[in-house]
């Protein structure tokens, strides 16, 4: 099966109690179809105490299985507590978005998708350019306004 496929055929299993497990997870998955895998990831602390990280990954060997899971066990509840089923989306790279180790701008993708066009320069210059020739003083020219009543003729 392809990456794709077995995208498509994987759901996220979220808000798990401390005692659920593999076994727990698989058994109530099991009612919508053939379960390929199911995986609960570990705190990334060694010293953590927890078994898993509140959620898990449900394959299943029929994208259609995936489906229906999500439509029946979304907003259910096991072992008190509601839990969000969801299509698995894919993983992002370590070099990617919040908690990469390189720079937003040095990703691949990044600068075409927020390069700043010549358009754009020249729009923001003469913007620029009009601030200048505006007057310091917003009170000036106001001279005259200063005495309170009728002018004399």
């Amino acid at each position: 099966m392809t990456d794709a496929a077995r995208l498509k055929a994987t759901v996220y299993v979220g808000g798990l109690d401390n005692a659920v497990n593999e076994k727990i997870l698989a058994d109530a998955f099991l009612p919508f179809g053939e379960i390929v895998d199911v995986s609960l990831p570990k705190p990334d602390l060694p010293s953590s105490t927890d078994p898993h990280r509140g959620f898990g990954y449900v394959e299943f060997e029929i994208p259609g299985d995936a489906k229906e899971a999500i439509e029946n066990m979304d907003q259910s509840e096991i072992f008190g507590r509601v839990i969000k089923v969801s299509a698995a989306k894919p993983q992002k790279e370590s070099n990617e978005g919040l908690g990469s180790r390189t720079a937003v701008w040095e990703q691949e993708g990044w600068l075409a998708k927020h390069a700043v066009s010549d358009e754009d320069k020249l729009a923001a210059e003469q913007a620029r350019s009009a601030l200048e020739s505006r007057p310091d003083d917003p009170m000036q020219g106001l001279e005259g306004l200063d005495v309170a009543g009728p002018q004399p003729a």
